[in-house]
């Protein structure tokens, strides 16, 4: 079970990178990015996270901000954004609590092996706390840009 278009965002808190606590009234007054990666430092999160942060100002620019969501821990994220230069926080989810609401949390197979993991899924939230889009199984080419092009349909 996952949220829908329409549903209003519950209240959560985790920890992210900039010694930082997210929680849903953080998700309110702006657009925001949610975007659900498999991993800290693997070729297609490394890209995602970049293509993301090169639209950063285009985005704030739209009342938008981004948060970048995986399982892996506060160090890592912290490493990861830092080497990567990231304009943008990340949120370590190490119990899936933001994965399972969003329903990214998923039974996958990779070379005959069966796990859970994050499928990768990016999700906009109205400045009202509301999911409004979804993309779910992201191919990461062009992705930022599109949810982009998504955010410029919405009133300012």
């Amino acid at each position: 079970m996952s949220l829908v278009i329409g549903a209003k965002i519950p209240d959560f808190s985790l920890p992210a990178t900039s010694n930082r606590t997210i929680t849903r009234n953080d998700l309110l007054n702006h657009y925001t990015v949610l975007y659900f990666y498999p991993k800290d430092s693997t070729p297609g999160c490394t890209t995602e996270g970049r293509d993301f942060s090169a639209l950063h100002d285009q985005f704030a620019q739209l009342n938008g901000q981004i948060f970048g969501v995986s399982l892996d821990s506060m160090q890592r994220h912290e490493n990861f954004k830092n080497k990567q230069a990231f304009a943008f926080d990340l949120i370590s989810d190490v119990d899936a609590v933001l994965c399972k609401l969003f329903g990214t949390y998923q039974l996958k197979k990779n070379f005959g092996k069966e796990y859970m993991g994050i499928v990768r899924s990016t999700f906009l939230i109205n400045p009202q706390g509301e999911l409004v889009a979804e993309w779910r199984q992201v191919k990461v080419k062009d992705h930022a840009q599109e949810v982009l092009e998504k955010l410029k349909t919405f009133p300012q």
